[in-house]
């Protein structure tokens, strides 16, 4: 369980730690805003979740494909 818990939290999305890193907040604290936001809202955030990781993907994408704006 614990090797799946760390694939999950390394390899998954890394959406919530990128916020927290971002924002200057824990990251425990903004996985259990989105869990007790899931709850509240019947499951709505998991759709922006979905969207904002696709959208970090294709940053990390674009990063490894390009080094600089040059390299057209």
């Amino acid at each position: 369980m614990n090797r799946f818990t760390n694939y999950l939290e390394t390899q998954s999305f890394g959406l919530c730690s990128a916020l927290a890193q971002r924002w200057g907040f824990s990251t425990r604290s903004v996985r259990l805003s989105f869990v007790y936001a899931s709850f509240f809202t019947f499951g709505s955030p998991i759709v922006l979740y979905f969207a904002g990781a696709f959208w970090m993907n294709v940053r990390r994408a674009m990063r490894q494909q390009r080094s600089t704006v040059w390299d057209l």
